[in-house]
């Protein structure tokens, strides 16, 4: 009998359910072709178009619901007319609160065929992995807004780093440059930021003692920002706060091709609650039901789901016929200079998809 994964998906507003349909459709001819695994999918409609109707974001147990599922695959969120910050804090952030998501991964790689705004790049130069700290920092919510529309009006707004939060992120990206055999960048702002930054750095060089086998280095953030365009090769595993990692990744996906293969995974790795997977690029609600979305992001974060499920095979065979898809050319939605449909490059995926596997048996 095959296993079955329930994965619970919050297709969101945009493109988001167009994207989204395509990495179902990867992820269910894997199963497919493999015979061991299956998918069972459950759509919830949370999102902006509910908060319309309903005055929130997802249903009021709408946590409790997603506790039963194995993981989480998220689409877009955001639209015009709800708030950034209320579309925001309550759906995504929120989930990654309350699962305890603390580890966020952003691969930024440029693929064969993949177009890099750098001129004179060579494609190994770029090959970074970011992991970002998802549950603290400078977004935890924490402050305060106090004499409201007053001519003394005063906002607070506070970054929170607590000591475990802070060591387990650093101690999870070295357990990462160890098992991939790299070097670990930490970027932080300790000249300016004289108590959290400070912190981050002596927790970094703390950790750092127990691995010995792991070539370090420390910039500034704007330092950091200033050398991944110059001089990107020597980015290979960086772990960062939640603020700076949130930022620093999308130059990244500049550098790697566009956001359109933008792929996150917001992961609780003691496995005590379900992981989420997600493309970056937003919702682009000016696109929205024109059948153009880009869908390869959202595929991308399909592979980092089936890495997490134990799949790393099928991992690397998701973003390898990514990147042929890319070489081949033939079906590229318009952000990539194409002519395809979303449908069409899901389509052409999973047929790479298959050719590889019926090559290999």
């Amino acid at each position: 009998m095959s296993k079955s994964y329930k994965i619970a998906v919050i297709a969101g507003d945009g493109i988001g359910p167009e994207v989204i349909d395509q990495g179902i459709k990867v992820l269910n001819k894997i199963a497919e072709l493999d015979g061991g695994f299956q998918f069972d999918f459950t759509h919830f409609p949370w999102g902006c178009e509910y908060y319309t109707e309903h005055g929130r974001m997802m249903a009021e147990d709408g946590i409790e619901q997603l506790k039963a599922f194995d993981a989480i695959y998220l689409g877009a969120v955001g639209f015009p007319g709800v708030p950034d910050h209320i579309s925001l804090w309550d759906l995504l952030l929120i989930i990654r609160k309350s699962f305890d998501q603390y580890v966020n991964i952003r691969p930024v790689k440029l693929l064969k065929g993949a177009h890099s705004t750098l001129a004179d790049v060579e494609r190994e130069d770029v090959d970074m992995l970011f992991i970002r700290e998802n549950t603290e920092g400078e977004y935890s919510g924490a402050g305060d807004w106090l004499f409201k529309g007053q001519e003394n009006e005063v906002v607070l707004q506070n970054a929170v780093f607590s000591r475990k939060g802070t060591e387990r992120i650093i101690r999870y990206a070295f357990e990462t440059a160890k098992k991939q055999g790299r070097s670990l960048t930490s970027v932080s702002k300790a000249n300016a930021l004289n108590y959290s930054m400070v912190f981050w750095d002596q927790v970094f060089e703390e950790v750092s003692a127990e691995y010995p086998e792991v070539k370090t280095s420390s910039y500034l953030v704007d330092a950091a920002a200033m050398l991944m365009i110059t001089d990107p090769k020597r980015f290979e595993v960086v772990v960062t706060s939640n603020l700076f990692g949130d930022i620093l990744t999308d130059i990244g996906a500049a550098l790697a091709g566009g956001i359109g293969l933008a792929a996150g995974a917001n992961v609780n790795p003691e496995r005590e609650f379900p992981s989420m997977f997600e493309p970056v690029h937003g919702s682009a609600p000016d696109i929205a039901g024109k059948g153009i979305g880009n869908p390869l992001a959202s595929i991308w974060s399909a592979s980092q789901m089936l890495d997490h499920l134990g799949h790393e095979n099928y991992g690397r065979l998701v973003v390898d016929s990514i990147e042929e898809l890319l070489v081949r050319n033939t079906a590229l939605t318009p952000d990539m200079k194409g002519t395809a449909s979303t449908s069409e490059v899901g389509d052409e995926v999973v047929s790479i998809i298959a050719e590889s596997i019926s090559a290999k048996v």
